[in-house]
């Protein structure tokens, strides 16, 4: 079983567009190895933003799995629903998969240990997420366009990043710091 996850992060990692392709890769199992690149994903940017900023752990690993089913939604909801190409009968299941296992990237962050090297590698790693998650979508909607799969991937972070900005900005305002009497 290790040896599958191993295989599934290293492909990931590689960019290999076969990874989204072999229904084996999609399996019992499948939702639990995405999960778990997800939940390290999260720890892995925690631990890289606490050499700057203290984060919690517990937190981003929640964090982390929260976003991995907006973000599915997103581009289910996108690439399914809205924009669907011809053969556009996807399981919502698979998409969430291909999600998880496209943020494998995000695991490096554990190496961004030296406080100058945190900001490069938080940022190589978000565009290498970005890319897999490009080859995911465009490999797991069937898409012939990899236009359409980085606009589908692009409108869903937008859309992602415009609601975490306003979650982020709602709970700045409950904040008492500028009530200094």
């Amino acid at each position: 079983m290790l040896a599958e996850f191993l295989n599934i992060f290293f492909r990931s990692l590689k960019l290999d567009k076969s990874l989204y392709k072999e229904n084996k890769y999609f399996g019992e199992a499948a939702i639990y190895f995405a999960g778990l690149i997800m939940i390290l994903d999260g720890v892995a940017g925690a631990v890289a933003a606490n050499t700057v900023i203290k984060t919690s752990v517990g937190m981003s690993g929640l964090t982390a799995i929260i976003t991995w089913f907006i973000w599915a939604i997103f581009i289910y909801v996108i690439g399914v629903k809205i924009f669907p190409d011809k053969d556009a009968n996807i399981p919502f299941r698979k998409i969430l998969i291909s999600v998880g296992y496209a943020h494998a990237p995000g695991l490096l962050r554990f190496f961004a240990v030296v406080p100058e090297l945190v900001i490069p590698v938080i940022f190589l790693t978000q565009f290498w997420i970005f890319a897999s998650l490009i080859i995911s979508t465009k490999q797991v909607l069937n898409l012939k366009s990899n236009f359409k799969s980085f606009g589908i991937v692009f409108l869903s972070f937008l859309i992602l990043a415009i609601l975490s900005v306003s979650f982020v900005m709602t709970r700045m305002s409950s904040l008492p710091v500028g009530n200094i009497t």
